[in-house]
C-alpha cells in the first residue's frame, strides 16, 4: 500500500519528508489563500475548518475573533489573547476595541482547548455571555463561538449556547 508523503525542498534543493510544523503551516498558508479579506463565511463547516487549521497545533489557549462585515464577509482574523495550557484571560474591553477599529458587523469568536475535549466549561459559558453583552452594547452582532480540540470543534452556536 502506498501512503502519501508531503515533501519539502531544503535550501539545497533537494526533498525530503515535511515535519508536522511544516505540513500545519503549509495548511494554514492555504487556508489564508482559500479565506482572504473578503471571503464570505455562510456555512459552519467552513467556519470550522478554517479555525481548526489555524489553532490545531497550539499547546497554549488562545483566543481568535473572525470579524465580519454585514454579509458576514471576513474583514480579519486576529488574535486577541494568549495563555497557558488551560486558561487564557480575555478582556471584554480590548475586544469591542479591536471590533470597532476595524469596523466589524458581526464576529465569531473561537479558542483552543489544548487538552483535547472541545466541552465548553462553565468558564466559557459566562465569558461568551459576556462578549455577547460587550458586543451587542455597540451593535456588533455575535454568530457563534468555536472550540477547537484535537481533531474536534464545538460550536456554541449549534449546541444553543448563543
Amino acid at each position: 500500500m502506498l501512503s502519501k508523503q508531503l515533501l519539502v525542498e531544503n535550501p539545497q534543493g533537494h526533498y525530503a519528508p515535511a515535519t508536522m510544523d511544516q505540513v500545519f503551516e503549509a495548511a494554514r498558508d492555504a487556508m489564508q489563500q482559500k479565506f482572504r479579506r473578503g471571503t464570505a463565511f455562510t456555512a459552519p463547516s467552513a467556519v470550522k475548518e478554517y479555525l481548526w487549521v489555524q489553532m490545531v497545533n497550539y499547546e497554549h489557549e488562545v483566543f481568535v475573533a473572525l470579524f465580519l462585515d454585514n454579509q458576514h464577509r471576513l474583514i480579519a482574523c486576529t488574535e486577541l489573547f494568549r495563555g497557558t495550557i488551560d486558561q487564557a484571560a480575555v478582556y471584554p474591553r480590548e475586544v469591542v476595541k479591536e471590533a470597532l477599529r476595524v469596523n466589524a458587523a458581526a464576529v465569531i469568536f473561537s479558542h483552543n482547548h489544548p487538552s483535547g475535549s472541545p466541552s465548553p466549561s462553565e468558564a466559557d459559558k459566562r465569558l461568551t455571555h459576556r462578549l455577547v453583552q460587550a458586543m451587542g452594547s455597540v451593535d456588533i452582532r455575535v454568530l457563534d463561538h468555536i472550540i477547537v480540540a484535537g481533531t474536534e470543534t464545538a460550536s456554541f452556536a449549534e449546541q444553543g449556547l448563543i
